[in-house]
């Protein structure tokens, strides 16, 4: 072998890349074991991995002579939790100057997603390489590192002295805008404060927001109930010098602190195994209601020979992502709204699988498999008790409020609910116990009932008692459909939005418990060494 590089491919979707990334990564490539291509000398070895649409997004450096190569070159990727990021690693071995792949050796291949590097244990994955048929071609190690200066945070305040009057009556209001500017000019908000009435000296409250939205240049505006007073630039930089003369600007603003400190990531919970490598318990609660026979297309549950229905789809694009951070792939799945065999009774809480003593299913086509079982065994009933399976999920979580599950319950459902109250005072309950709740709601009802239980704009409420925090996320997905008809990318806009908030709502009961993340593993060694006694 003369020279090994691995290249890198990112298979990505266009249509849904405008998110801000809730963290860049680096990706580090080893291999162990790589086939020998040549005949004189080992092999060189270079790598390259990949996302949706076959993009290269880099190349390692070559390395002569090993099949053993330890690449010092990274990659660097956005890291989404809510999408499906689909790698593929290929290894050639380099025998010339030629950037043309097709002309080297080709050692092997492997695939996987970013979410099944992040979710291995240390976040460090190793698979066997494959793609040569009857060859073993060696094994792949991909470890994942969070970038630093995405966990730093800066606290900021700001004050006001002598402002501008203006108000013909009395004094002004003001509020401060903040904005961000990007690479091609534009700005971008990144910040509102609160208002301060009627003063003229205002002092506005501290305010963190993430380094990687105020490491460029700002304007502040300062306005009163939206009158513009006036506005300054500042930087980074300039902020970091604290209080002092360089920050007192000319609109009589002056800047009273900033420290900027690290926050704990989800990826700090993820890596330092803090939360166990199985802590997504994914229970999926498919609302087996009324809707006609499954085996008519009137039906929201029809199984259509050639296409996945709704609630498959749900479960589908939400449970491949999640699946990656469970260790076993193990899921208990639930079904609610149905009259059970062989007496008729109705149930708002049973196993799709039939086995109230081993309700899990094998991964998410094993769920799809008790869900397509479980609509030829049971007669679809009403009415739609959310209460039961809220507080089934919830007698989990109570008993593991140390930090080291997380449990997520998704439920699909269209849209009927019969037990609002006890809804939500189950999701009240459940606000200080470590998991969040998924709503997906099919069909064409009106869903005024889940959009309450979101509590987005209102925190939701029962008895007077205000859920301690935000647990629960809804969409129809109807709003997701794709109107070509391409499923795939319906899916993968639904996964994106129900679970965006999944890792804010983990880092909130986490520090809401002060429960900090464990210190990760020690790092892989690169080097392997050969055992040696002292002399």
């Amino acid at each position: 072998m003369d020279k090994v590089e691995a290249t890198a491919t990112v298979r990505d979707f266009d249509p849904i890349s405008g998110s801000i990334p809730a963290t860049k990564v680096e990706i580090t490539v080893s291999c162990r074991n790589l086939l020998d291509r040549d005949t004189f000398s080992k092999s060189d070895p270079c790598k390259f991995s990949a996302f949706f649409t076959m993009l290269i997004f880099g190349r390692t450096e070559v390395i002569d002579n090993t099949l053993n190569p330890d690449f010092v070159r990274k990659y660097i990727l956005d890291y989404f939790f809510e999408e499906k990021q689909n790698l593929r690693f290929d290894v050639y071995d380099i025998d010339s100057k030629s950037p043309d792949l097709a002309k080297h050796d080709f050692l092997g291949q492997v695939y996987c997603t970013l979410g099944e590097i992040v979710g291995s244990p240390a976040s460090r994955l190793e698979k066997p390489l494959g793609g040569i048929p009857g060859k073993k071609c060696g094994t792949i190690v991909l470890s994942v590192e969070e970038l630093g200066n995405c966990r730093d945070y800066a606290t900021m305040q700001f004050c006001a002295n002598k402002l501008d009057k203006k108000d013909f009556f009395g004094k002004s209001d003001p509020f401060m805008v903040f904005y961000r500017s990007n690479e091609d000019g534009t700005f971008t908000i990144c910040h509102k404060t609160e208002v301060v009435k009627n003063t003229l000296n205002p002092v506005w409250q501290a305010f963190s927001i993430p380094v990687r939205c105020s490491a460029r240049s700002h304007t502040h505006s300062l306005l009163k109930d939206h009158d513009f007073i006036g506005e300054f630039t500042t930087s980074y930089k300039e902020l970091c010098r604290g209080q002092s003369q360089l920050n007192v600007y000319e609109v009589s603003v002056s800047l009273l602190s900033f420290i900027v400190e690290s926050e704990h990531t989800f990826l700090d919970y993820i890596k330092g195994g803090s939360v166990s490598a199985s802590w997504f318990a994914l229970l999926t609660l498919t609302s087996l209601v009324l809707e006609g026979n499954p085996s008519q297309s009137t039906s929201l549950h029809y199984m259509n020979p050639y296409q996945m229905n709704a609630y498959a789809m749900a479960l589908k694009a939400v449970g491949e992502i999640i699946q990656d951070y469970d260790s076993d792939k193990m899921f208990p799945a639930l079904g609610f709204g149905a009259k059970l065999p062989p007496d008729g009774r109705v149930s708002h809480e049973f196993p799709l699988n039939g086995n109230i003593e081993n309700p899990y299913c094998n991964g998410m086509e094993g769920i799809l498999e008790a869900y397509h079982q479980s609509l030829k065994t049971v007669q679809l009933y009403g009415p739609t008790n959310f209460a039961p399976v809220v507080n089934h999920v919830a007698r989990y979580a109570a008993a593991v409020q140390d930090g080291s599950q997380y449990f997520v319950l998704l439920i699909i459902t269209d849209g009927v609910i019969s037990d609002m109250a006890q809804t939500k005072e189950a999701i009240v309950n459940a606000a200080k116990l470590p998991m969040s709740i998924i709503i997906v709601g099919v069909g064409q009802a009106e869903f005024d009932a889940m959009v309450e239980l979101d509590g987005d704009d209102i925190r939701i409420s029962s008895r007077g008692k205000l859920a301690e925090r935000d647990i629960v996320q809804f969409v129809p997905f109807r709003d997701y459909m794709d109107r070509t008809g391409n499923h795939v990318l319906s899916m993968a806009r639904l996964a994106k939005d129900v679970l965006a908030e999944i890792p804010d709502q983990l880092i909130s009961y986490m520090k809401s418990r002060a429960i900090k993340p464990n210190t990760a593993p020690p790092a892989y060694s690169t080097i392997d060494q050969p055992q040696t006694n002292p002399v």
